[in-house]
């Protein structure tokens, strides 16, 4: 069954604060007939980078959140520039910055919608295999990067443990199990 869809009345601009910009959106519930208003984020696409050594490590990076106020444990990711070429040259990008790891094998896994109700962007997650260490971190001047090397075993307790929360970070290990789940 589909879902009717909601006509759009008014869109309006309230401000752009560099990381996303803030619009309104008066829309008329098909149901009801009355209108409402919706607050949305717009935004950046953003990747995510699963990245795997030969050794069978996944590369990870730890650092503080501020809107946790917390340390996170991550894997690599980032904004889609508008200089980027492809979110896959965004990923690439990403991964050397914040962790100096590059080369390897890319395949692209998936993609969702951080959340549909408040944004407008979406998170593409790659899979990069047979990753090497070629250069030194080269993070923005907003982070503050620890590169972690796991074993590829440990990612369960991790997230059991809450060493890994981040809701976008367990999308992308979704994805990842899907891969590598045999075809039934």
């Amino acid at each position: 069954m589909k879902v009717a869809r909601w006509d759009l009345i008014e869109r309006v601009p309230l401000g752009d604060y560099k990381v996303f910009r803030v619009r309104k959106d008066v829309a008329r519930s098909p149901r009801t007939g009355l209108p409402h208003d919706f607050f949305i984020l717009e935004g950046s696409d953003w990747v995510n980078v699963v990245a795997l050594t030969a050794a069978g490590e996944i590369v990870l990076v730890r650092q503080y959140r501020l809107g946790t106020g917390t340390e996170s444990l991550e894997i690599p990711g980032g904004c889609v520039e508008t200089f980027d070429d492809s979110a896959l040259h965004s990923a690439r990008r990403e991964l050397l910055e914040e962790t100096g790891y590059g080369g390897g094998t890319w395949t692209f896994l998936g993609a969702v919608d951080p959340n549909p109700a408040v944004q407008s962007n979406r998170c593409s997650t790659f899979l990069a295999e047979g990753v090497t260490l070629v250069g030194p971190q080269t993070p923005d001047a907003g982070e503050d990067i620890v590169v972690e090397l796991h074993r590829v075993e440990a990612l369960p307790s991790l997230v059991r443990e809450g060493q890994i929360s981040h809701a976008l970070v367990l999308a992308a290990f979704q994805f990842w199990s899907l891969h590598r789940a045999p075809p039934r």
